[in-house]
């Protein structure tokens, strides 16, 4: 019995994970780190202590002489560079995609290689600054040219993973496709201003996503994949296990809705509100919609939590209460005004503040932060099905936990048949897929995941 080894980097949480040969979680471990800093003080990936965690957590698995590793993949989360100096070291920080984009730099851009609508639609990416990985290059070369011009190989970060184990450096679709501004998905090709700005040289070559390189670690031969964006190989599974259209929900920090069906072409209007193609291991373009979901719930439990004079895990009790549901219905207009979450039509006036007083316990401001995060979770869902037809939804990820929330959800989108999947290995499985190359049997998903039909709740 041979096992393949994948990392799951995920910006919060790491971790590493042992199949069998039938796809069978065998074993895992995790890991958190605190954040670093880069040189401007902003909160950062600590790029040295990932990399050493990776490399002993690896050499300590292979040792064990249960278990015969013989494959090693990854799945990390995009928009994010690691660039390399010509010995092969890091140059900078992993800068976070969170990280500012200077409004000067940015309008200089796309007088350049504008205008911001072309660009957009060209690149099926949504104008976000340094969410647009591609823009890290461009911000370097132009505000830190001495960095820039020391640069001999920028990768995306899976591909900086499986650089640490070969040494070798490649670019795959997935990293390319996931809103980087650099891909012409029309001409399928590195959009022209790369090569105008003279940053496709930094690139390492394309390989298909499902190739691997013969190597040996610690004298033993181990196949070691080109690493995988975190929502493509959560898709994976579904796609390899389904035989007609569905959409998946992705959630966590961000909650992403994925069409790996449609054949829309996107207009600026989707594109301003963050709905974007990926690319699929194949090359093939994913229509997606992100929302920063997860990370406005963690604001906002933390903020209920404060208000109400209860305990921060006070969230993970609430229970539907149809009760509460129906007096909440005196609100016909939102009543939160999210922290983290920007979209044309959405703007408010930002000094305004949201008034909890206006609810009566902890649990009543609860269900109405619910209702409200359904309700933008339905319009990303909406845009990202487009012109498709079809009656499935999976949903996975840490929001499939959260009994109120999927309770609203499946009341919403009772048209549809929506289905709970509880894959918290679906992007580790995704990769461990992706460097097998291997169909599977149609019933994959209901051996291995543990699927749930979704009824409404009572309002």
């Amino acid at each position: 019995m041979t096992h393949t080894a994948i990392f799951d980097i995920g910006k919060t949480n790491k971790k590493f994970f042992l199949f069998d040969e039938q796809f069978q979680e065998v074993y895992r471990s995790y890991a958190r780190f605190e954040e670093s800093e880069d040189e401007d003080g902003f909160p950062c990936e600590d790029l040295a202590k990932l990399a050493n965690w990776m490399q002993s957590t690896f050499r300590e698995a292979l040792a064990r002489p249960e278990f015969d590793i013989r494959r090693l993949n990854f799945s990390t989360y995009g928009a994010s560079f690691v660039h390399l100096d010509e010995g092969g070291k890091p140059l900078t920080p992993l800068y976070n995609y969170l990280k500012p984009f200077p409004e000067d730099l940015l309008e200089i851009f796309f007088q350049q290689h504008g205008p911001a609508g072309q660009w957009a639609t060209q690149t099926a990416s949504p104008v976000m600054g340094m969410l647009n990985s591609a823009l890290q290059l461009y911000w370097l070369r132009h505000k830190r040219p001495e960095v820039f011009s020391c640069i001999h190989r920028s990768l995306h970060l899976p591909q900086y993973c499986a650089y640490l184990f070969t040494g070798q450096a490649f670019s795959e679709y997935t990293s390319i496709g996931c809103h980087t501004g650099m891909w012409n998905f029309k001409e399928k090709d590195y959009h022209r201003w790369i090569y105008e700005e003279d940053i496709d040289r930094l690139l390492p070559p394309i390989q298909p996503t499902a190739s691997a390189v013969e190597t040996e670690i610690e004298g033993k031969p181990v196949k070691v994949g080109m690493g995988i964006h975190d929502s493509s190989a959560a898709l994976l599974p579904y796609i390899l296990a389904n035989d007609e259209p569905f959409l998946l929900i992705s959630t966590g920090t961000w909650s992403i809705t994925l069409n790996p069906y449609s054949q829309d072409a996107l207009t600026v209007e989707e594109l301003q509100k963050d709905c974007l193609n990926y690319l699929r291991v194949d090359g093939m373009p994913v229509r997606a919609a992100r929302i920063f979901l997860g990370n406005e719930y963690k604001l906002w439990a933390q903020k209920l939590a404060d208000h109400f004079q209860q305990p921060y895990e006070r969230h993970h009790s609430v229970k539907p209460d149809p009760e509460i549901l129906k007096k909440l219905e005196r609100f016909q207009e939102p009543v939160f005004h999210w922290e983290s979450i920007k979209q044309p039509g959405m703007e408010k006036d930002i000094t305004e503040k949201t008034n909890l007083g206006i609810f009566a316990s902890y649990e009543e401001a609860y269900h109405q932060l619910a209702r409200e995060l359904v309700e933008l979770q339905v319009s990303a869902l909406h845009l990202s099905r487009g012109n498709t037809r079809l009656q499935k939804i999976y949903i996975d990820g840490g929001f499939v936990d959260n009994e109120l929330f999927i309770c609203l959800l499946a009341h919403a989108l009772r048209e549809y048949e929506l289905i709970t999947t509880e894959a918290p290995l679906g992007s580790a499985l995704g990769a461990a897929m992706a460097i097998h190359n291997r169909a599977v049997d149609p019933d994959f998903l209901l051996k291995n995941f543990s699927l749930q039909q979704q009824k409404t709740v009572r309002q």
